[in-house]
């Protein structure tokens, strides 16, 4: 078995590699970067599909990383596909395929095209065990991976950071934190008793979901602020009606469907966002 932990032969390690793509968690990252790119109107889809590829192998490496640590190191998960030897291939082949994409960027586009995009990898990797034993990087390491990915996938298209990519991306750190802590608040018994320290068990739960919502109104006011001053295009304001409907909604659940209503409203959330972009109806 070159990478899987059960199961012999070449498709039970293709199996095992397919298993750490997890769609739900992998596909805003690579829509940002591509919503970057948008953003900038006129782009290169090959330089586009090279940013992207290397936020894939970015958030590839969080995933197998995190299972490592939670199956071989915290004993928190019960079973995982990846051998331990399979994990360390896996995040070698990501590793590399990130490092080529970043020396591709800095030849194509420039060096900081590279130093935007390097980040996302950094935060990827880290993720466990470091930055998800505390509250403020617990909750902001996916978020502020997919703020990077919007202004990397903005800059590797016209060589600059324009307002309007930074105010994108701000407001989805500050939305997809709010999501983050109703998300880790599923696992509040299990992270106390190991003493992870993620929002809901830093202040309680209660307090944690408070403070979720209350990030996540904080961005969607942010989004009808910054259409009202035309930074965002008008219809912007219709993504942050919509999105509002989906939180509105999900409070009355339990933190599980909660977190599978704002994951989905998210994606909403940033279609709506795309199509105000890209066709400014109301421009």
């Amino acid at each position: 078995m070159v990478f899987a932990r059960d199961g012999e032969g070449a498709r039970a390690d293709l199996a095992a590699i397919a298993s750490q793509v997890h769609p739900v968690f992998m596909l805003p990252p690579l829509a940002a970067s591509w919503f970057g790119s948008i953003l900038a109107g006129e782009f290169s889809l090959p330089t586009g599909a090279l940013h992207m590829s290397a936020i894939f192998a970015a958030v590839y490496t969080a995933h197998v990383k995190d299972g490592y640590v939670d199956f071989y190191g915290r004993g928190e998960d019960d079973d995982h596909p990846l051998s331990e030897r399979g994990c360390k291939r896996a995040l070698a082949g990501a590793a590399a395929l990130f490092a080529v994409c970043l020396l591709a960027l800095a030849i194509t586009v420039d060096a900081w095209a590279a130093l935007l995009t390097l980040p996302c990898w950094l935060i990827g990797y880290h993720h466990a065990p470091q930055l998800d034993t505390n509250p403020v990087t617990t909750t902001t390491g996916y978020p502020a991976g997919i703020a990077l990915a919007i202004i990397g996938g903005y800059y590797v298209q016209t060589s600059s950071v324009a307002p309007i990519t930074l105010a994108f991306a701000l407001v989805f750190l500050v939305l997809l934190s709010g999501v983050k802590v109703i998300d880790d608040q599923q696992d509040y018994a299990y992270d106390k008793s190991i003493e992870k320290r993620t929002v809901a068990v830093a202040v309680g739960p209660e307090r944690a979901r408070t403070t979720a919502y209350a990030l996540m109104v904080l961005s969607l006011l942010l989004v009808v602020a910054l259409a009202l001053v035309r930074v965002f295009p008008p219809s912007s304001v219709f993504a942050a009606v919509a999105f509002g409907a989906v939180a509105a909604v999900s409070r009355r659940a339990d933190s599980e469907i909660a977190t599978m209503l704002l994951v989905r409203g998210s994606y909403v959330f940033l279609a709506l966002l795309l199509a105000a972009t890209w066709f400014r109806p109301l421009a």
